[in-house]
């Protein structure tokens, strides 16, 4: 089994997790997670931590800001019951506003917010997931919630699609992005384009395609340089490394004296990657261990 990272390049149409799951297959595991949620009809970056990698999951997440950016398109004159072009019409009037007043709109999403989630989205109600109960049929009250959005710009129409870029908090819905500037508008809106261009700072220039991956896979098996190490996107947490010695009682849950500053570490013995640690009061505790 291999450990490491997949900065995935994922394709509309495929679930999150199953992308997932087609990766770790490659690398001969059922074990892995992943940062962050794409819409299946969305696109872009979605960062796989693949075997022991999973365990560093929640401090990438603590050190990296969790703003992500995404190009989006929508268009005017009808709303479905998904906010995207993949659900089922709900109404439609055929109104496209005016374009100055689509620009006037945007500031007033521009900020901290309340924003209400979509009817099918991952949203815990009474339990379960707001989706499960939307595919029954079953329509339920989502409270708003908190999200920021740090900017919002028009790029410009192509067609009958409309196209913004925006960088958000995370928890941020675009589909509600879209469902609220027609709103302003006196209109209503369908998303017809998601593309995720940064999340947790992963970007697109260390992504790959799904097939591109199954194509080294059947050829020759080696990921090479697309497998990333397991401290990768742990670049802000200062290191600190352990003689042999001290390193196999640090393994074994030891605690090690230390010079280092307070906070977390990320601890090595002969350039390996053996965990991360936190320091406190001079003294090293292990938190997780690979």
């Amino acid at each position: 089994m291999k450990s490491g990272w997949i900065i995935l390049d994922k394709d509309s149409g495929v679930f999150s997790r199953t992308a997932g799951g087609r990766v770790a297959r490659m690398l001969g595991t059922k074990k892995f997670g992943h940062i962050g949620t794409l819409d299946p009809m969305a696109t872009g970056v979605l960062p796989i931590a693949i075997g022991d990698a999973t365990k560093m999951i929640p401090f990438v997440e603590e050190v990296n800001p969790s703003v992500k950016e995404y190009l989006f398109s929508l268009q005017f004159g009808f709303e479905t019951d998904t906010l995207d072009v993949t659900g089922r019409e709900t109404v439609r009037d055929n109104f496209v506003p005016h374009e100055s007043a689509v620009v006037a709109a945007l500031p007033q999403l521009i900020g901290c917010i309340q924003q209400i989630p979509p009817q099918f989205s991952a949203v815990h109600i009474n339990g379960g997931r707001a989706y499960e109960l939307a595919r029954r049929g079953i329509a339920v009250s989502i409270q708003p919630r908190p999200v920021e959005i740090f900017e919002l710009q028009f790029l410009g129409i192509q067609n009958n699609s409309w196209h913004f870029r925006t960088r958000c908090s995370r928890g941020t819905y675009v589909r509600s992005i879209a469902r609220d500037i027609a709103k302003i508008c006196g209109a209503y809106a369908t998303v017809d384009m998601i593309r995720r261009t940064l999340t947790n700072g992963f970007d697109l220039s260390s992504a790959v395609k799904l097939d591109f991956l199954e194509n080294i896979f059947n050829n020759s098996g080696a990921f090479g340089e697309n497998l990333k190490p397991i401290d990768f996107g742990l670049g802000d947490i200062p290191v600190l490394n352990l003689s042999v010695k001290s390193a196999n009682f640090y393994k074994s849950g030891g605690f090690i004296e230390t010079d280092a500053d307070d906070g977390l570490v990320r601890v090595y013995c002969d350039d390996v990657f053996i965990g991360i640690g936190a320091v406190s009061n001079s003294v090293l505790r292990p938190k997780r261990t690979i």
